[in-house]
């Protein structure tokens, strides 16, 4: 006995276990949620240690700033540039550089670097591990290179540090490989936010360079953990713009957004040949025939020759950024701090030193910025180009053109600056760096070395696509059911008089037509198996199935977890078998998101209306004439 279940469906007796269902659909919900709570409570406890290791930091930066070039022992802030050193000063950087070098020979090579990509190449490789030492060896490396010259910023250490620590307690913690890439998260961005005092500018960084997805499970505690970064940053450092330019500065009219976007495309030219020579040093080291343990002294020696003759290179320098911003400066200072910044950071980065990309990129882009505007003013006064302004737009464009951080770096520059009448200039610049970037570079200052690795970093933040088909999008229905008190034989004779159901499933119902399990119809031709095996003895059942109203999600999360190949699918509220769901239906509902994105079809057909009109003009002549004619 055969039935077609597309003309038949037959109702279900043996539905789910009761004490299954009230141990596995009761706490899928409530489970979810106490998981989040546990996730988002560590989240904070993780910000709250990244916001006290982001002020231990400074102070260490400015404790190795004292000893190095003043001989004393203090924590107050102070720049390396005021130095009376002389021509000595070139021997400390060289002499910070070794000792970095020693602590990754030694220690771990993996404080080696500015710290994203190498927290994103865990995120994506490596379940999010991170080894634990990392939690003080890259704060310590990078206070010693800092502290010496360094022209790092302090960020890229205390987000790697934060992502260290995050990745260290959900290592000791029994979570899942994606709660704990949340903490990993949550410690980089509170890091980033106890710095800077940036917590939407954080969880943007959070999406774009490091969860790569948009999920209230990610949010949530990323969230919290930057607002706890930020009241760190409210509490150690103030509550004032990090990068104050101390008025307002003015709306700018339409002229000068265009002209601010010009010069978003030419630091978006400037961000693309800034990357390029970085890695181009990096590879120049790679080249030399000594060990990279001596690099970064190499790479030290060459910082302090260029700030011996360019002091204001040297350290943070977050001071130049404000500087910069103010609009103080004059036009010589600004071009040497734009091109000797990028070549003693470019250099000693390429060493494989420890310290942070993102204060350089801004003290090179608001340079940049200044430069342009001060050609704009001189060749069209009368544009409204303002040089603080464009050095805001320089520094933000140069920012969204060498990491492709888009809404990160809009953002970053409103909180830092407190100046959020800029976003429309802002947004123009951005878009116009972010474009020229994506056109002419393959990967990203952050991405390239990673992708020198064979490690893809993702480019697009889409939806999941099992969570946007329904399982009666893609379910088989044109199925054979027979009862469990047939025998191999009579089914295989069945399949014979209809071969299209070959190497298909088949449903197994009882005597009273009731659903009972299914079968793999190729099993049936196994040659161990006898002739008169009745086939309900042949299949497994298990009480699980899934409604055609739920998403693909649930029956892929279902099969993986009890090891099934197939699933039977419900029609609710009738609680009736109507059809199956295999892993090859599942692999088929990728043909939607390949229409979507590949298939090319208008759906309003010009041609066709314009050739009804045509034929309609032509009839109307032709009555025309024929009146006339008449």
């Amino acid at each position: 006995m055969a039935n077609n279940l597309s003309q038949k469906k037959i109702p279900i007796s043996v539905a789910l276990n009761p004490e299954l269902e009230a141990e596995e659909m009761k706490p899928a919900s409530v489970s979810n949620k106490n998981r989040l709570l546990l996730i988002s409570s560590l989240a904070v406890l993780i910000a709250i240690a990244a916001s006290a290791i982001a002020k231990l930091l400074i102070h260490l930066i400015n404790f190795i700033t004292h000893i190095s070039f003043y001989g004393n022992f203090s924590t107050s802030a102070v720049s390396p540039a005021d130095n009376f050193l002389g021509i000595w000063v070139i021997l400390i950087p060289a002499a910070g550089g070794l000792i970095v070098g020693l602590m990754a020979f030694y220690g771990s090579k993996a404080i080696r670097g500015h710290g994203i990509p190498e927290a994103m190449e865990q995120i994506l490789t490596n379940q999010s591990k991170i080894k634990p030492t990392i939690t003080y060896l890259k704060p310590l490396s990078s206070a010693i290179s800092i502290g010496t010259g360094g022209p790092f910023g302090a960020e890229g250490p205390i987000i790697a540090t934060g992502g260290a620590l995050g990745s260290t307690i959900g290592q000791l913690l029994k979570i899942t490989a994606n709660e704990r890439k949340i903490l990993l998260t949550a410690g980089a961005a509170a890091g980033m936010s106890a710095i800077f005092g940036s917590p939407i500018a954080a969880i943007f960084l959070a999406i774009e360079l490091l969860l790569f997805e948009f999920s209230p499970r990610s949010i949530i505690p990323v969230s919290l953990a930057c607002i706890t970064g930020a009241t760190g940053h409210y509490l150690f450092f103030g509550q004032a713009p990090v990068f104050g330019t101390g008025h307002l500065l003015d709306t700018p009219s339409n002229i000068a957004i265009a002209g601010y976007s010009i010069i978003g495309i030419i630091i978006g030219l400037l961000s693309v040949f800034i990357t390029r020579i970085v890695y181009f040093i990096e590879d120049s080291f790679e080249k030399l025939p000594v060990h990279w343990m001596w690099w970064p002294a190499i790479g030290g020696l060459a910082v302090g020759i260029i700030g011996y003759f360019s002091p204001r290179t040297l350290g943070v320098g977050y001071n130049n950024i404000t500087d910069v911003l103010t609009g103080n400066l004059p036009v010589q200072i600004v071009a040497s701090l734009c091109i000797f910044k990028f070549l003693s950071w470019a250099i000693a980065l390429g060493s494989g030193t420890s310290g942070g990309t993102l204060a350089p990129l801004l003290t090179i882009g608001g340079s940049a910025g200044v430069l342009l505007a001060q050609l704009s003013i001189h060749l069209f006064p009368s544009a409204g180009i303002t040089v603080p302004l464009a050095a805001l737009v320089g520094m933000s464009a140069m920012f969204a053109g060498a990491s492709r951080a888009f809404m990160t770096s809009i953002i970053f520059a409103l909180e830092t600056t407190g100046q959020s009448n800029t976003l429309v200039p802002l947004l123009a610049a951005c878009s116009a760096s972010y474009i020229i970037s994506f056109f002419l570079m393959e990967n990203t200052i952050m991405t390239e070395k990673i992708s020198r690795r064979g490690v893809k970093a993702p480019t697009s933040y889409e939806p999941d696509l099992l969570e946007k088909i329904n399982i009666k999008q893609v379910m088989e229905t044109d199925i054979l059911v027979f009862s469990g008190d047939n025998t191999v034989n009579e089914v295989i004779n069945q399949l014979e008089k209809e071969p299209e159901y070959k190497n298909k499933y088949l449903i197994i119902a009882t005597a009273a037509g009731e659903f009972e399990s299914i079968l793999n119809s190729s099993y049936l031709y196994s040659t161990h198996l006898s002739p008169d095996t009745l086939i309900s003895s042949l299949a497994h059942k298990k009480n699980i199935s899934v409604s055609e109203d739920d998403v693909l999600r649930t029956a892929v999360d279902l099969m993986a977890g009890e090891n099934l190949e197939v699933l039977p699918v419900f029609s609710l509220p009738e609680n009736a078998i109507s059809g199956i769901l295999s892993y090859k239906n599942i692999l088929s509902s990728y043909k939607y998101n390949i229409s979507e994105h590949q298939k090319n079809n208008a759906v309003i057909s010009l041609k066709r209306r314009s050739l009804k009109i045509l034929i309609r003009g032509q009839q109307i002549i032709r009555n025309i004439k024929s009146k006339n004619e008449a």
